[in-house]
């Protein structure tokens, strides 16, 4: 049965450049599809939030980029918490498939890995960045 799953993704950047922001973004989201071999037909909406201090470019911009052209994007920006992980992107995808929740593979990147510590290391999310960080 055809189901609408949530598929997370995040990752950091070292500054609030735009070509930064969108260059991790797009990276990302390569990484979430091939990891759950996603179809833009299959999407409903893509949910994208930045951290305060990340304000050079919408992170939505590289899924147009990428040719995302008929699927809802939002964007927004996390609360500012004291702890929280700096210089974060996070993204949430909007999913009609028939995959179970076990399925769903979750991607974080860089030092947003530390956003869901029960993954890592052995979980099946990690991907390797192409920079060398994990």
């Amino acid at each position: 049965m055809m189901r609408v799953r949530g598929v997370r993704g995040a990752i950091t950047v070292k500054s609030n450049a735009a070509d930064e922001i969108l260059g991790a973004t797009r990276h990302l989201l390569e990484e979430m599809v091939a990891a759950n071999s996603i179809d833009e037909e299959d999407l409903a909406s893509v949910f994208f939030t930045t951290t305060p201090e990340l304000t050079a470019a919408f992170p939505a911009k590289a899924a147009r980029d990428m040719g995302w052209t008929r699927v809802a994007l939002m964007g927004a920006s996390e609360a500012a918490v004291s702890d929280g992980i700096p210089m974060c992107i996070r993204v949430l995808i909007h999913w009609n498939t028939t995959k179970s929740l076990d399925e769903i593979t979750h991607v974080y990147m860089r030092d947003a890995q530390m956003l869901r510590p029960d993954f890592y290391p052995d979980h099946r999310v990690h991907i390797q960045d192409g920079d060398g960080e994990g």
